[in-house]
């Protein structure tokens, strides 16, 4: 069975340095090293894992002032391995203004990404936010999508003050919001959502431009309802992502497995929802 895996980073040395005052941080989070590995190294992952991915930069840079992992970054190790990577999310800044809407088109125009990966927590922002429409309103005209990370994050936790970032920012409210103000504009929702999962799960309901991939978290541990409603009222809107390299693929492909899905919808949410929504 084809599986696309709509939220993998780089995990090259370029995507650790972006994210450089988190590091001791996440790898306590996740109990495990937070260290680079080579490129070649990365591919042999998903070569394992059989997954065709999709890259996501990360811009961190007015939040953190670190180096961004950038869209022409992703594109490059793209390009080097279609194989096996077969799309990218691009990064933009909300409040670097006008140069996010520039760094837009030319993400699409020149490098065919397919939309903006956004990290609300991480960048201090929210998507309903009125001051970042003129970005969301080049971003529908390009005709690109977005993926919003949606519920808390692991970047951060534990640290004093969880350095400056407000889990808030990251309510499905937001995205409610957003996807009535742009109805065209093709929504995707990351991760979970907790502990916002009810919530969540009323937008992705609601909103008929909103979808939702399940990245960052192991199976096993998903919202009991949600597991129910994966297979029945929300079929046609979920789809699959690892947050690799957050977690081992081994764990995430089996617990998935162990969830007791029809092939039919295991066929959905591993690639037939994202072929159809996003045309992959």
């Amino acid at each position: 069975m084809r599986i696309i895996d709509l939220h993998c980073y780089p995990n090259t040395q370029e995507w650790i340095d972006c994210q450089r005052p988190y590091v001791d941080a996440l790898a306590e989070y996740w109990n495990r090293s937070w260290t680079a590995k080579t490129e070649d190294a990365v591919i042999s992952d998903f070569e394992t894992a059989g997954v065709d991915a999709v890259l996501v930069a990360l811009d961190l840079e007015t939040t953190v002032a670190t180096p961004p992992c950038s869209n022409k970054f992703v594109h490059g190790m793209w390009k080097r391995h279609p194989d096996r990577i077969i799309q990218a999310w691009g990064a933009l800044e909300p409040a670097k203004g006008e140069l996010a809407i520039q760094e837009a088109r030319r993400a699409v125009r020149e490098f065919g990404m397919m939309g903006f990966h956004f990290h609300p927590i991480m960048q201090h922002f929210s998507v309903n936010d009125r001051r970042y429409y003129p970005l969301f309103e080049e971003i529908a005209h390009l005709g690109a999508a977005v993926m919003i990370d949606v519920g808390t994050t692991g970047m951060g936790a534990g640290m004093p003050g969880g350095m400056g970032a407000k889990i808030r920012h990251a309510h499905p409210s937001a995205i409610d919001e957003l996807a009535a103000d742009f109805p065209q504009l093709k929504i995707i929702m990351a991760h979970p959502g907790w502990p916002w999962v009810d919530e969540t799960t009323a937008v992705a309901l609601h909103k008929g431009n909103v979808f939702w991939e399940m990245s960052g978290w192991a199976p096993k541990y998903f919202w009991p309802q949600l597991k129910v409603d994966m297979r029945s009222r929300l079929r046609d809107k979920i789809m699959f992502g690892s947050d690799y390299p957050s977690m081992p693929y081994d764990r995430l492909l089996r617990e998935w497995q162990e969830l007791g899905y029809s092939d039919e919808i295991m066929e959905k949410i591993f690639h037939r929802n994202a072929e159809e929504i996003l045309g992959l």
